[in-house]
């Protein structure tokens, strides 16, 4: 993965792990949000569209497959 441009938003998930009742264990990342960086120094806006009831959250650049589907959307 390449270091994302400042101006590039990043993914915010929130990151759960669950366990199925077959026994299986597993982690279910669901997208909630952007972050943004702040433009007067260093820090970041964040824009939720829900709130994680375990209260984690995971900040990543967008995977290349992201990047991919947004410059084929135009």
């Amino acid at each position: 993965m390449t270091t994302p441009n400042p101006a590039t938003p990043l993914n915010v998930f929130t990151v759960e792990e669950y366990e199925a009742p077959t026994g299986r264990s597993g982690t279910s990342w669901t997208k909630i949000g952007v972050a943004f960086a702040h433009h007067d120094g260093p820090g970041f806006n964040i824009e939720l569209r829900a709130f994680p009831r375990n209260g984690r959250l995971v900040v990543l650049a967008p995977s290349d497959e992201d990047r991919q589907l947004k410059e084929r959307a135009g």
